[in-house]
């Protein structure tokens, strides 16, 4: 393998060029041919993975790989960003990757285009030492849909790795994992995801003539709360308790006088490794039939599964990442799986994942920021794991 053909990669400035793609799910916004460029500058082989789905939107994805040999880590992440939201709340342009007061302020700024920033930036100072005596692999997997459906995105890119015979054998994602400063989390797994739709079938009446209809809400209130009532489980020494929440309750009924024709119900449980979601269908269905015993044609519930409950077990990969933090910070992170979803869940089928990034507070809202000096020390902790991981 070649060296490395330009400089060191500055964290700061990368993180505001990537910011300035304005790469709002599905849009690319040029954040790719950025990475490609300046990854191919450092000597990475770079495929470009684009996806469609009828339904879906068509969607750009980065596989930038420097070497053959193994081990082969891999940090995965997203180029892709949430919404701006309310253009006028921000103080400065979303899109302009401005510093103010020590702070990169920009959409993905946190989530996660800093991590990118840090991650090459340690990749480049990494080659730069190690180049001519290096015997591994790096890649970048890189995905423009994980803010979105998460349809053509990571779950593809890893099918088309194993189309390839490309073997990952550790993956670290860079989605802002640190509640308050750099160093404070490390996530090694994270909770399933069940979404729920409930609906009962009733008869549309007048209010005043209740026996002449047959009124859905009663039921499915009742069985509502026989969800809540219903205590998962205490949680464990890896996860916190499952829960399950309510999200939305709907009639479609506009008048005062008129008892609706149907109910229905949206809910969401988050739920640990003490749970698969063929259990919870079973739980779930055995309430309902509880309740609608000689009406079962009157309900209908539909289920789908956004990804299972997993952990990466604490051990020599996750032990690295935290000594690498550790000798940057001083502090040794927590190992959590809090949090929601992320493309880990599908991830953590091919290889031992852990997430670490920057600060997770700003994260989706107006006037999203970074400290400056925390992407400087993310870049210093991910240069920390590449010389642990490949015997410095």
């Amino acid at each position: 393998m070649s060296a490395p053909t330009t400089t060191r990669v500055d964290p700061i400035a990368f993180a505001q060029s990537l910011i300035r793609c304005p790469s709002v799910t599905p849009e690319d916004g040029g954040t790719l041919d950025l990475l490609q460029q300046t990854l191919e500058g450092l000597g990475f082989r770079c495929t470009r993975l684009p996806f469609s789905q009828p339904g879906t939107p068509d969607v750009d994805n980065l596989y930038a790989r420097y070497g053959a040999a193994s081990p082969h880590f891999c940090f995965a992440g997203h180029s892709d960003v949430v919404p701006v939201g309310d253009a006028r709340a921000w103080k400065v342009d979303p899109f302009a990757g401005e510093i103010r007061d020590g702070y990169l302020v920009g959409r993905g700024a946190s989530d996660m285009k800093g991590a990118i920033a840090a991650f090459v930036t340690a990749v480049s100072r990494f080659l730069e030492e190690r180049s001519d005596h290096f015997d591994g692999s790096i890649s970048l997997l890189i995905t423009g849909d994980e803010e979105g459906p998460a349809i053509n995105g990571t779950r593809k890119m890893l099918k088309w790795l194993a189309d390839h015979k490309e073997t990952i054998d550790h993956c670290l994602i860079g989605e802002p994992t640190n509640p308050k400063f750099v160093g404070e989390m490390v996530k090694i797994g994270r909770r399933g995801s069940l979404n729920g739709v409930l609906t009962i079938e009733g008869v549309q009446g007048h209010v005043a003539y209740p026996h002449l209809a047959d009124n859905p809400v009663p039921k499915l209130l009742t069985i509502l709360m026989n969800f809540l009532n219903k205590k998962l489980d205490s949680g464990n020494a890896q996860f916190q308790p499952s829960n399950l929440e309510v999200t939305s309750i709907d009639t479609g009924n506009s008048a005062t006088n008129v008892i609706p024709a149907r109910a229905s119900a949206r809910f969401n449980i988050r739920y640990n490794n003490e749970h698969s979601a063929m259990m919870l269908e079973t739980w779930l269905r055995k309430e309902c039939d509880a309740v609608m015993s000689d009406e079962a044609e009157r309900y209908t519930l539909d289920l789908e599964s956004s990804g299972a409950a997993f952990v990466t077990e604490p051990g020599p990969f996750t032990e690295l990442i935290s000594q690498a933090v550790q000798k940057k910070t001083g502090r040794a992170p927590e190992l959590s799986t809090s949090g929601g979803t992320s493309d880990a869940r599908f991830i953590k089928d091919v290889c031992p994942v852990a997430e670490f990034g920057l600060l997770s507070g700003t994260m989706h809202k107006v006037e999203e920021q970074v400290p400056v000096q925390a992407i400087e020390d993310l870049a210093d902790i991910y240069f920390n794991i590449l010389e642990s991981y490949y015997g410095s």
